[in-house]
């Protein structure tokens, strides 16, 4: 049997979350413009006929990043109901949100207090939600430590 308290048998790291894109231009040019995200790696495989970018805010040896992946002959996806959203911080939200609508941005939850969180925990979370061109979620939160 596997020692299961051996750390090299277990996962140690989120490398990346991967989603499908239909159009691979403009959704780069969301998460870098919109998200201020850079294009860390991409990967083309003529033969399967996708591609992958990688995109983050850093050298994705070190940190986590999305995945990209544009199947060249299928544009039409659905999310499914198991999806939820990924979660970037931002230090000034109500900033980002104003800066966001002014680049077309769809912001679907204005930005406000998280609802229903314990006020022991010492932070105090002002969250907001916007859709990225395919439609997936971006949650946007500020943290404040009180």
């Amino acid at each position: 049997m596997t020692n299961t308290n051996n750390p090299a048998v277990m996962p140690s790291r989120i490398l990346y979350t991967m989603i499908r894109v239909s159009d691979l231009d403009r959704s780069i040019a969301f998460y870098r413009d919109a998200l201020g995200m850079a294009e860390q790696r991409r990967e083309t495989f003529p033969e399967g006929r996708f591609t992958l970018v990688f995109m983050g805010y850093g050298d994705d040896a070190q940190n986590s990043t999305i995945e990209l992946t544009w199947n060249w002959d299928e544009d039409d996806y659905t999310h499914g109901t198991g999806y939820g959203h990924v979660a970037l911080e931002v230090a000034e939200i109500y900033a980002a949100c104003e800066r966001l609508v002014e680049l077309g941005v769809k912001v679907t939850r204005d930005p406000g207090p998280m609802k229903f969180v314990p006020t022991e925990t010492g932070e105090r979370e002002v969250i907001a939600f916007i859709d990225d061109p395919d439609g997936y979620k971006v949650e946007l939160i500020e943290v404040h430590k009180t």
